[in-house]
This record gives C-alpha cells, sequence and structure tokens, in this order.
C-alpha cells in the first residue's frame, strides 16, 4: 500500500519555504538561461565541482562516440577524463569492458567533491556487456581513480540501463536507478555488495505514459512508445529519504532510507514503506536546490520545474532550447545548471546539445 502525504516534512534541513514562481519569475525577476556550453555530439550527464570544473558524459547511443566522459576546458573542449586510456572501449575485448568505459549515463559529485562515472555498459540499448556495469570513482584533487565498484548479473540484469546514481557518503551507501528493467540498486561502497529492490513495485515501474512534446508524440521508428523505468533520483539534504521518478511516468515517489541501508534490519515488504509524493509529467532529472526545493526537468514542457517545501509544482523557466532537458548539477555557490539531450528529435536534433546554468 502507498502512503500518500503533504510536504511538511522539510525537503532540506534549516531551509526556507521558496518564493511562489509564475511563468517563471521569482519575486518580479526572471530566470534566464545562460548558455555555458554546447555539443555537437549528444551528451547527457553533467557534474560541476566546488572549483567549478565542469564534467560531461556522451551515452554511447550510437557507434559515434569518440569519448564517454570528457572534462569541459578551454572554449568548451571537451578533454577525456580522467584520461584517454579510460576512453578507449574496444567491443572486441572481453577484458575491456572491465577497465574501459562502455556506455556512461551519469556523472555525480559527492559532497567531498569526488566525482562518481555510472557505467550502464548497455551500448545502443542492445543488452549489457558481460564485466561492464560499474561505479567508478574519481579523485578530482589529482584525477586518480580510487575505487571501482562492478555490479554483477544480479545487480545489473541483461535489460537493465543503469540511469543515475546519488552517493550517502557518511554511509558509504550509493542508490541507483534501472530505467530498463525497473528497481532501484543499493550498493554498499565499503564491500562492493549490491542488491536490487523494489523491482517489480509499481514505483519503479514505467506508468504507460504518452510523451508528447510540441504536438509531436515520442515514438520509435516502428511507432511504439517507450517505456521508461526508474530514472530520475535524488537523497534529501539529511539523506534521510531517496525521492525517485520513473521518466514515462506522472508520479514522485521517496522512501526513508533506513529501510534501503546495508544495515537494515529487514528488506521484506518494502513497497508498503514507499511513499507518493505528487503528481507530475514526464521527468527525466531531479535535483535538490540550494534552497531546499526539489526541482525537476518537464519534458512536455521544456521547462525546469520545482516542488516547493509546502509541495507546490511551479515552473522555473521554459524555454524552446530546453529540448528534453536531461540532467541537473548544483555548482558553485549553489548554482543550477542542466544540459539539453533531445531524445525526441533523433536523429535529427533541432538544436545544438546545450548545457545552461540557471540564473535567478
Amino acid at each position: 500500500m502507498k502512503r500518500t502525504f503533504t510536504i511538511h516534512q522539510p525537503l532540506a534541513v534549516g531551509l526556507a519555504v521558496v518564493s511562489t514562481l509564475a511563468a517563471g519569475c521569482v519575486t518580479g525577476r526572471r530566470n534566464i538561461l545562460d548558455e555555458i556550453a554546447r555539443s555537437d555530439r549528444q551528451w547527457t550527464g553533467v557534474a560541476v565541482s566546488d572549483s567549478g570544473r565542469i564534467f560531461v558524459n556522451y551515452p554511447r547511443w550510437s557507434d559515434d562516440v569518440p569519448v564517454s566522459v570528457a572534462e569541459l576546458k578551454n572554449n568548451d573542449k571537451p578533454v577525456p577524463y580522467p584520461d584517454e586510456v579510460w576512453n578507449r572501449w574496444d567491443p572486441n575485448s572481453v577484458t575491456s569492458a572491465r577497465s574501459r568505459f562502455v556506455c556512461v549515463q551519469s556523472v555525480y559529485i559527492d559532497a567531498n567533491n569526488a566525482l562518481w562515472i555510472l557505467d550502464a555498459a548497455n551500448p545502443r540499448f542492445e543488452g549489457v556487456v558481460e564485466g561492464g556495469p560499474k561505479l567508478v570513482k574519481v579523485d578530482l584533487a589529482d584525477d586518480r581513480v580510487l575505487q571501482t565498484v562492478y555490479l554483477d548479473g544480479e545487480a545489473a540484469l541483461e535489460n537493465s540501463y543503469l540511469n543515475d546514481v546519488r552517493i550517502d557518503e557518511g554511509r558509504g551507501v550509493a542508490y541507483i536507478t534501472d530505467s530498463g528493467a525497473g528497481g532501484l540498486i543499493v550498493v554498499d561502497l565499503e564491500t562492493g555488495r549490491s542488491r536490487r529492490v523494489l523491482e517489480d513495485h509499481p514505483s519503479t515501474l514505467s506508468e504507460d505514459v504518452a510523451v508528447t512534446i510540441g504536438n509531436s508524440p515520442w515514438t520509435r521508428p516502428d511507432g511504439s512508445r517507450p517505456q521508461v523505468h526508474t530514472d530520475g533520483i535524488a537523497l534529501s539534504a539529511d539523506r534521510e529519504y531517496l525521492y525517485y521518478h520513473a521518466l514515462t511516468g506522472h508520479t514522485l515517489y521517496r522512501i526513508d532510507t533506513r529501510w534501503l541501508r546495508p544495515d537494515a534490519a529487514t528488506t521484506d515488504a518494502l513497497g508498503a514503506k514507499v511513499e507518493t509524493v505528487t503528481q507530475t509529467g514526464p521527468v527525466d532529472g531531479i535535483v535538490f536546490g540550494p534552497d531546499g526545493a526539489l526541482y525537476l526537468t518537464a519534458l512536455e514542457e521544456n521547462a525546469v520545474k520545482r516542488l516547493t517545501l509546502d509541495g507546490r509544482n511551479e515552473i522555473v523557466v521554459q524555454d524552446p532550447r530546453l529540448a528534453w532537458p536531461d540532467t541537473f548539477a548544483v555548482g558553485p555557490e549553489g548554482a543550477l545548471y542542466v544540459t539539453t539531450s533531445q531524445i525526441h528529435t533523433q536523429p535529427n536534433p533541432e538544436y545544438p546539445y546545450f548545457l545552461f546554468k540557471i540564473e535567478r
């Protein structure tokens, strides 16, 4: 049984309720999109360090992906990260998948300023490459790989697509969404052990939603509607609640992380612990902002929205260039960044792929 609540529980500790927005305005001042970078290659994830270093990833959804993870340097030039070797996957080598990036879907910087790289290892959505699914931790102080956590066949199924990750630094736990098979993966970063949870629960599965952007439905070449399971994920500031959302769904859910952690007394009947937060449109990325609100990419509206502390769902900024707003990152001084991936316009994108900063 799913429990519904009104958000009087704090979305972030000690932060005040934000002001009401109207058509993208905050107290009479418009939010604007500041273009930070653009690309002629499709990217999805973005991460921004405390010092302003910007990292992006390019999923291997086609044969023409020369780099999987890059740091954007002078003149927005993508430089392979952490080095060229990691970005040189050989599909004909069995061992290459363990030490190279196969198909990276997201990058994330934790509170300790470490970069985490999530390799779904499912190129072109043709199936998971054996030995490839992994979570790679990089020390940004010296650009050195500190840890590689491999996700075995019990965690990453043949049809899994590992989508996004959040890290509880204090408890040493990673939470991953699986948008291919549906479900959440919980990783004990100390032991490297992982397990799937809520695999067949309605909260982690698509709701058979048709995504329509402009007047055009999002369909595959054969005309069928894609159905994407658990996608966006966010941890509350106190790390006590995990929020998640299926891309082709209208419902935002959360669960108390005490039921998910490796030291949880039991994982039985987890479905009864799931809470329904609110109804939304189709959503890709979600993130908690510096104001304590939960920000969501609104695919059908070419917009960024936020869920305020008192439960209001408001437009932050809306612009046609927000063509499939994909992934958020929070940078220095709480600045909010968002990528566009134009998934619905493939193979003929309408715009370059943008990285925006939302100026408030």
